[in-house]
């Protein structure tokens, strides 16, 4: 990594102070301070038709660009026209944005960010599902690091200190094993984590430049994607064993010595592994799973206001969980924790509240078969009978909610739904396998069968539903209401762990950002518009918590947690362009130049520099 040599790169890798110009490496800064057609070239840089008259005459980009000087607003809604086309595919959109981020980042964030409730379901899921399936065949850019197993294990350090920003705050990384619910896709897993940190930049405030997306290389199983001519990954066996826990370890480890105060996310990795990899790495640098934490601390946040709904009190909640996989028993965990936590009963009493079911039926310690570890915690031990149909378990247990986490598709007939709403007035009907097409039941489905009595929500977006005279908004446990304001209050409260009782404060964060109003019209999560409000509150949730729980490295707590973590949030309004050595701002859309070499000033969500 680019050495840090001068007095004035001191801030270069505290995490906390996002957008600093002194955190670019050296090659950014040559590319900006020669100025010319490479500006154009670089994604953090260019501006397209956005910069002023005085910047294209500094940065020498006069006759490189249409003389027209545009807004923001103007480039963005251009942007948005394309996308609205009504030819287009979702997945053709995706291409467009993708397009986008390679080369202009901050309209892409302007478009993303204006926009979150409409480009939210073609950046992440459903369409990054498609994306993914096909992401060789669509490749235009990397858009984030390749880490292979095979030609860079030794290297790892030196291959990740090839991307250029001395902080890096929020990394995530997939080995592609297990995409959403479709399997094994090798590299083109890479496309859920350039769309997961899409979503920590606009939902969560990340500085884009020092947000990194990686697929690390450890070979595919899947025939159909290594033998396609044009697959971009190593046409190698998957590694395992010890073997693949070694190429994890060095990986992590490299990741701590470059940036010791940055965020690792794992995505979208194999069952067992996941846990594994959790238990291995949690106590060792500030890491998450977000199919496993953060799933779990979203739909923990719907199971609170769903309580509250039904008047159920959460000592008296009975769950039933369809798919035992790491998502399914992240998120008991995280209901067991919380139960612990806020109802005052002992972690072994709220796990006796769940009841798991596999593709065997009812999980029991009775059942005669071997059981993995994640699974045997939640087995039943207490003399209930083993039942494979659900219809049956349903009746026998009477829960207030069935969470769906099977990737098994359409799996819920109206008999299933029939007898939950038989024993309880409103249950909970959560179908949160990804993408749409691996959910357990269609709203409509839901909605119908249970004459409208369920409250409803899903892993993917639903279209609005009519029942007789009544329309019904399903709700979505989206994990974008939890992991951005996650990641950003952990790395803003400069934490050494994420911890149970962050998750918590993230569930309780997001339950709270609910109204009484929203609530009474049975929905029990947050408008996805509003994800960047959600978001900070979430985030200064989190990192509150982190000092309480004595986790937080911060030399002393703020006066105000939220006013703390949205001052150092990044929007694409707040930007610097250096040019032969004058910094030019954008105050209220107008440009205006400060003399003084060097100055970076960084940005307020506002467009106010803030001095550090």
């Amino acid at each position: 990594m680019q050495a840090i040599s001068s007095a004035q790169d001191l801030h270069a890798k505290d995490v906390s102070l996002p957008g600093l110009w002194k955190q670019r490496k050296k090659e950014v800064k040559e590319v900006e301070e020669q100025a010319g057609a490479p500006v154009l070239a670089m994604s953090w840089l260019n501006r397209g038709t956005n910069f002023s008259s005085a910047e294209r005459e500094e940065l020498r980009l006069e006759g490189l660009l249409p003389p027209v000087i545009e807004s923001l607003e103007l480039q963005a809604e251009r942007v948005m026209s394309q996308l609205r086309e009504p030819n287009k595919t979702d997945l053709q959109r995706y291409s467009i944005l993708n397009q986008l981020l390679s080369s202009n980042q901050t309209l892409y964030y302007k478009v993303l960010c204006d926009n979150i409730e409409e480009l939210a379901p073609i950046v992440y899921t459903p369409t990054v599902g498609e994306a993914c399936l096909k992401f060789d065949r669509i490749y235009r850019a990397p858009l984030g690091l390749y880490l292979s197993s095979f030609r860079h294990r030794g290297r790892f350090e030196e291959v990740l200190s090839n991307w250029p920003s001395h902080n890096v705050q929020i990394i995530v990384v997939t080995d592609g094993s297990r995409i959403l619910g479709l399997g094994d896709l090798g590299t083109n897993g890479i496309g859920i984590s350039i769309g997961k940190v899409a979503l920590y930049v606009a939902g969560g405030g990340f500085h884009p430049e020092h947000s990194l997306p990686i697929v690390l290389d450890v070979g595919c199983n899947n025939p159909r994607i290594v033998e396609d001519k044009f697959y971009l990954g190593e046409r190698r066996p998957r590694l395992g064993g010890d073997e693949y826990f070694g190429v994890i370890d060095e990986f992590t480890k490299a990741v701590k010595a470059l940036w010791p105060n940055a965020l690792l996310q794992f995505e979208d990795f194999q069952t067992e592994r996941a846990f594994e990899i959790l238990h291995r790495h949690r106590s060792k640098l500030l890491c998450f799973n977000d199919d496993i934490q953060g799933t779990g601390a979203v739909v923990t946040s719907g199971f609170v206001n769903g309580m509250k709904f039904q008047k159920t009190p959460l000592d008296e909640a009975r769950v039933v969980f369809y798919g035992a996989g790491s998502s399914a028993v992240g998120v008991a965990d995280q209901i067991a924790t919380y139960m612990q936590q806020k109802a005052g009963i002992s972690n072994e009493e709220a796990r006796r509240r769940i009841f798991m079911v596999d593709s065997k039926g009812l999980i029991t310690a009775t059942r005669g078969d071997k059981l993995p570890e994640h699974k045997q915690r939640y087995a039943r031990n207490d003399g209930t009978p083993d039942m494979k149909d659900l219809k049956d378990i349903i009746a026998h247990v009477k829960p207030h909610a069935l969470i769906g986490l099977s990737a098994a598709g359409p799996s819920w007939p109206q008999p299933v739904i029939e007898e939950l709403c038989a024993h309880v007035p409103c249950p909970l009907v959560f179908p949160l396998s990804n993408p749409t097409d691996k959910a357990e039941i269609t709203a409509e489905q839901a909605y119908t069968w249970s004459k409208g009595q369920c409250v409803f929500a899903s892993g993917s977006p639903f279209a609005p539903v009519e029942v007789g005279a009544e329309r019904y908004m399903p709700g979505q446990a989206n994990n974008v209401f939890v992991f951005p304001g996650i990641g950003f209050g952990s790395v803003m409260a400069k934490a050494k762990a994420v911890t149970d009782e962050m998750l918590v404060a993230a569930s309780q964060a997001v339950a709270d950002a609910v109204s009484g109003e929203l609530l009474d019209q049975k929905q029990i999560y947050p408008n996805i518009s509003e994800l960047r409000e959600v978001s900070a509150q979430v985030a200064a949730a989190v990192a509150r918590a982190a000092h309480e729980c004595g986790v937080s490295q911060l030399a002393e707590a703020p006066a105000d947690w939220l006013d703390y973590v949205t001052s150092r949030m990044w929007a694409p309004e707040g930007r610097t362009t250096k040019a032969s050595g004058m910094a030019v701002h954008a105050v209220n859309g107008m440009p205006r130049a400060r003399s003084g070499p060097h100055l970076r000033p960084h940005a307020h969500p506002s467009g106010l520099p803030v001095h550090p």
